[in-house]
Formats: C-alpha cells, structure tokens, sequence
C-alpha cells in the first residue's frame, strides 16, 4: 500500500482499543488523524478538523453511528465508512440510507480498510492523490501515466486498485 500525505482521517468509535489500533496503523501509513469516543464529539470535531474520510462504528452509546452519519452527510463533505459488528441486511440497508459511501463488516482486515479509504479518496478527492512513487516505479494519476527508472512505460488505461 502506498504511503499517503495530507489526507484526513476522523474515527469514531466508543471502543478505545479500536481507536488506538486504527490510528496507530493509519498514521503509520502517512494519514493524519483524529478521533472521537461519541457522536457528538463527533460532529463537533468534524466541523473543526475537517476530514476527508470518517469512520464511524454503528454501535455506540447514545447517537448511534447511523445518526452521526446523517447529521454529517449535512454539513460535511467526507467520505463516510461505516463499521459494524451487525451482520445483517437490514443494518447495512439502513447504512446506505443515511448516505454512508461505504459499509465494513467487523472483524475487517486493516488492508481491506485501506483500500476502502483510497477507493474513497480516488473517487471523492482525486486530486489529493496526485502522483505516487514507490520504489522506482511513479505513478501520475492525474497524466494516468506508469513511469520507471524516469521513462514513461505505459499509459493507464483504468484506475489501479
């Protein structure tokens, strides 16, 4: 996976174990971060953080996470993940209903998270992405051109990922 740089993050979660595991691993991808153990919390820390991607857990204490998504699918422009331990239809239906862009299954692998997040970001804020390097192979996405050793080797004709 590709290391990141400028890309907002906000986790919601009432599970501290869960916080610190995420953004532990997200930041060590490149992402910043910020959590929040309550809806509320939530909403407050989104307006001032602004995020590009949000997480929320949909069972938590008080506003659950399908209120804290509607109320932000108002005011904020973020990409919103939900996560749930609920392995039922109706449950993800009503993720979708409150406009959530993605729905997770707990237990998840952290690079099934992080793709999520990049698909997210490539769809949402393309130009956040821009060019990535690894190794010696660079990728321009905005170009959609593949380059090794500072040659172009091919044009890309649909997006990696």
């Amino acid at each position: 996976m590709q290391k990141v740089k400028g890309i907002k993050v906000l986790l919601v979660d009432d599970e501290s174990n869960i916080l610190q595991f995420l953004e532990m691993g997200l930041q060590e991808e490149g992402y910043e971060s910020q959590t929040a153990q309550d809806g509320m919390t939530a909403v407050t820390l989104a307006k001032q953080f602004q995020p590009h991607i949000i997480i929320i857990n949909v069972m938590m204490l008080g506003m659950d996470g399908f209120e804290v998504c509607r109320i932000l699918k108002k005011t904020e422009n973020a990409a919103i993940i939900m996560l749930s331990a609920k392995d039922e239809v109706d449950a993800q239906l009503k993720g979708l209903m409150v406009e959530a862009d993605d729905y997770m299954m707990k237990p998840f692998s952290f690079e099934d998270l992080l793709a999520r997040i990049q698909g997210r970001i490539r769809n949402q804020f393309p130009s956040l992405l821009g060019e990535v390097e690894t190794g010696a192979v660079r990728i321009d996405d905005r170009r959609k051109m593949i380059y090794s050793s500072k040659k172009s080797i091919m044009k890309r004709r649909r997006n990696l990922l």
